[in-house]
Parts: structure tokens; sequence; C-alpha cells
């Protein structure tokens, strides 16, 4: 290593967030960065803002998960040696970037991968497990219980696939339930008849699609005219025991109220994302038997992790050289 390598590794530290799942190690070639930086990698998540502080004061670079540390204003101002903040996949509703911006700070972002398709594969096998009790299934057997504690479930060909969102995601959740024999509806505030016939789907206003399906599953971005659309009110014109699929994002149905359907055996809600995350043990749906729950899995697949870190580490190097590259706008894009 030459002397302003040398000097550069000394006294740029970089902090790799969110690798919950250990895998950022493995996801690329770390080593360019590793001779012009120390790379620290977090896994656990940060108790509150206080902890994100302490923990992340000395660095000069973060790289964060999307979604999953969240970055106010009020944490950019305690970290006055931070420099570049990395965020994968284009959009992050938790990370100010505006006011990292406004601080200095070079915002930069990666690529999805094939983030469309493995959240929409989950979506599929949050249903297919909440329509067959897979959960139950699986506890029972490694209990010793094998058949015991388990319900009976319906086929799902001949049913209806209700999609609210139908983009990229949606579609492909659209196309999986015509796989499935299964009659698709699709709602949302903006599709046209064309749109939702392109995907297998016929489009239908949002009440009636509440009212006559049987699996419900939920793909818009969230927004102020998106967050909330499912309340108690959406949420009691669902057919008794009907499925409420969400891989999107949890604001965009109440709280209160799907807690209390899931509880009153009103929906059976399956569940990739909450209100906080991670999810403490004592939340409510931990306990009911009327739901299906997954950490935040959509996104997090083999193919993708690679985007996303192959990308973190090109927009390190491209920052150090004086030149970075993908830097996300005022708006995060």
């Amino acid at each position: 290593m030459n002397p302003a390598a040398a000097a550069e590794s000394a006294t740029t530290r970089i902090a790799v967030l969110d690798d919950w799942q250990h895998v950022a190690r493995a996801s690329a070639d770390w080593a360019p960065v590793l001779a012009r930086a120390s790379v620290e990698f977090f896994a656990e998540a940060f108790a509150d803002e206080d902890a994100a502080a302490r923990a992340l004061l000395p660095f000069d670079i973060v790289l964060t998960i999307r979604e999953r540390t969240p970055f106010p204003a009020s944490l950019a101002a305690r970290l006055p040696k931070l420099r570049m903040l990395g965020m994968t996949g284009a959009r992050a509703a938790l990370i100010d970037v505006a006011a990292l911006r406004a601080r200095g700070v070079t915002v930069c972002h990666t690529g999805g991968g094939p983030s469309g398709a493995s959240t929409a594969e989950l979506a599929l096998g949050l249903m297919l497990a909440a329509a067959r009790d897979i959960p139950a299934g699986d506890a029972a057997v490694r209990s010793g219980r094998f058949q015991q504690g388990t319900r009976a479930g319906p086929v799902l060909a001949g049913k209806t696939l209700g999609v609210i969102g139908l983009g990229r995601i949606g579609a492909r959740m659209a196309r999986y339930g015509r796989a499935l024999d299964m009659r698709v509806l699709a709602w949302s505030q903006n599709l046209t008849s064309e749109a939702a016939s392109a995907s297998g789907a016929v489009l239908a206003p949002k009440d009636e699609l509440l009212s006559k399906s049987d699996v419900v599953s939920l793909h818009l971005v969230l927004s102020e005219r998106t967050r909330g659309i499912l309340g108690a009110t959406e949420l009691a014109r669902m057919k008794r025991g009907a499925i409420l699929v969400n891989t999107a994002r949890a604001a965009l149905v109440d709280e209160a109220a799907l807690i209390d359907a899931a509880r009153s055996g009103g929906v059976i809600a399956a569940l990739d994302v909450f209100h906080r995350e991670p999810l403490p043990a004592d939340y409510p749906l931990c306990r009911a038997a009327n739901a299906v729950l997954t950490p935040h899995l959509g996104y997090s697949a083999l193919e993708v992790y690679a985007e996303y870190y192959r990308h973190s580490v090109e927009n390190v190097l491209a920052y150090l050289d004086g030149k970075p590259i993908r830097v996300a706008d005022a708006a995060g894009h």
C-alpha cells in the first residue's frame, strides 16, 4: 500500500448497516474498498436514534439497506463526520435525503436488482402459507405433534385474488394468481381496464374487489394518497376469513384495525412489513392464530443483495475518487 493509500485507509471509516442476514461480505468484492478504508459490518438493528448516533459517530461513510435504519434530519445532525451515505434502491422513505444533502452529505443509491420478482414471489408464498396453514403444520411436525393443531384450508383454484396496485410487482402477483386458476380483480387510483387486462386481471372498484376477493394482495407505493388506504371500514368489507397479503408498506393499512380484524377472525393477515421494525416480541399478531408473519424478506434474495452491494462498492470507490456516481436528488431518487 502506498503512503497516500495508507493514510486514506487510516482516516476513512465505513459502516455497513443492516447486515441482518450476514450476506454483505460475500455479496461483493470489498478488497478495493478495504485497501483504502476500514469497513465495519453491523448485523443488529439500533435500539433507537441515540444508539445509532453513538455507534455511527466515528464513521465517514454509512451504507444502509432501505427501510431498515431510519435516518431523519435529527440523526444526520448528530453525525458531523458523515460525508457520504449510500442507500440501496432508489427510494427510501426512512431516509431524509434533503436533510443530508443540506449538511453537505453525498447520498448515493443502488439499483434494485430483481427485487420486483423476489417480492412478488414472497407475496405468493405468504398467500399459499396462509391458505394452507403451512407455518402451523411446520411447527406441529417439529414439536412432535405432526398433524395436530392445524386447520384445513381452501383450494385457491377457482377463488378470487384481488390485487391493489398493478405495477411491476402487482402485475407479477396477478399472473401468479392466473397460473393458480384464480380469478383476478385489480384496482388502483389510476388503473385502466386495458392495463388490468394486460396482466390477466379485471378492473373493479375498490369496494367490489374487497367484498368479492378471497385473497387481497397490496402492491402500492406509500404516499400521502395511499397511506391508510385500508382502514376498519375497508377491512370489514372483506369476506370473513379472507387473506390479506402485505409485502408493500405497513402504513397502507390501519394497524389497529388490522390487529382487531385478525384477532376476531375477520381476516387472515399475511404480512412481511410492519409499522415498527424489528418487530417487538410482544406485538399482538405474534400470538394470533390468524396471522403469518415474515421479517421483511421481500427484497432479501441473493441476486438482489449481489446488486445492492456491488453498486455500493462502486459508489464508495467513485466517491473516494472525487467522482461520485448514482447520486440521489433532494427527493431521494
